[in-house]
């Protein structure tokens, strides 16, 4: 009997022996499946956002209301593409603070984190799941385009930013990676 073709192995991107979830600043690319262009179009060097953009750019810029460790200092919504600069400060129990108000209530908004500090591929995981169950209400409630199998590649791209050197070099990046998307790699044309 033949033995079962073995599963082609994912390559893991992430830095050996890094602890993820220690405090220090993190830039992430997270890219659609097959770069499929689904978050609006650049117009003279500006991104235009369509309402799936809108919807991407609410919740990474909500991740900072949820998680009081998680500071989102830089992102950029591209047309099939986000870059976000994460960084992750020394965790202090508990959710943000409350605000009463009543839409929530009185209760405290967002939910505290299950351990001591989230790493940087469980914020990831929770970016992309949560995007991805809003698009897939999207695309049931306001007709936006269906996606194949999955609306984000599996893996993402990362780097840790080691001095202020790099931190600003970053930042730059991001700040102006629409006047750039001529020349962007995630650009397919």
């Amino acid at each position: 009997m033949k033995p079962a073709p073995s599963s082609p192995q994912r390559r893991n991107l992430r830095v050996p022996e890094f602890d993820y979830s220690q405090p220090g600043a993190y830039f992430v690319t997270i890219v659609t499946q097959g770069r499929k262009q689904l978050f609006g179009h650049i117009v003279d060097g500006e991104m235009v956002l369509n309402d799936v953009g809108k919807m991407v750019t609410e919740i990474v810029e909500g991740v900072p209301q949820h998680y009081q460790s998680i500071n989102v200092e830089a992102s950029v919504i591209m047309p099939n593409h986000i870059h976000i600069l994460f960084l992750i400060a020394e965790v202090v129990a508990g959710p943000r603070a409350c605000q009463s108000d009543q839409s929530n209530n009185g209760q405290p908004q967002g939910v505290a984190p299950t351990k001591e500090q989230l790493s940087l591929p469980e914020i990831v995981h929770r970016i992309k799941s949560l995007t991805t169950h809003r698009y897939m209400l999207g695309v049931r409630d306001k007709s936006w385009p269906r996606f194949e199998k999955r609306l984000w590649q599996r893996n993402y791209c990362e780097h840790v930013i080691r001095n202020e050197r790099d931190y600003q070099a970053v930042y730059d990046y991001i700040i102006a990676n629409p006047m750039n998307w001529d020349k962007d790699e995630e650009n397919p044309t």
